[in-house]
């Protein structure tokens, strides 16, 4: 599970980057004055569920195994989420290191 941290000026700032994610499926998961958490949620690609419970029906049963275990990696471990703060350094005292808006959507819209 990757955490993607993009930067907002004030309070003000973060409600509109949030906004946007939440046109992209985005959903808030925690929130405070210092930051938004949001998270999209992802099941994995239609095809390959579909090629893989086609192919068990028919052929192969333990593809159906193949397939829960698919569905858990995309739900748990590919989905993506976004920490939207005003802060710049962590609780360590480290600078964060800030992604682009469009890696977010990259990596939200990714096939696998």
């Amino acid at each position: 599970m990757n955490l993607l941290i993009l930067s907002a000026a004030d309070f003000k700032e973060m409600e509109t980057i949030s906004q946007e994610l939440s046109q992209n499926k985005f959903r808030i998961v925690q929130q405070d004055e210092n930051f938004i958490l949001m998270n999209k949620r992802r099941f994995g690609n239609l095809l390959i569920h579909a090629v893989c419970l086609i192919l068990a029906l028919s052929v192969f049963s333990l593809l159906i195994f193949v397939n829960v275990v698919y569905f858990i990696y995309s739900y748990l471990w590919a989905s993506p989420n976004v920490l939207i703060t005003t802060e710049k350094v962590s609780d360590e005292g480290e600078p964060l290191q800030f992604n682009s808006m469009d890696e977010v959507l990259d990596k939200a819209n990714a096939i696998l």
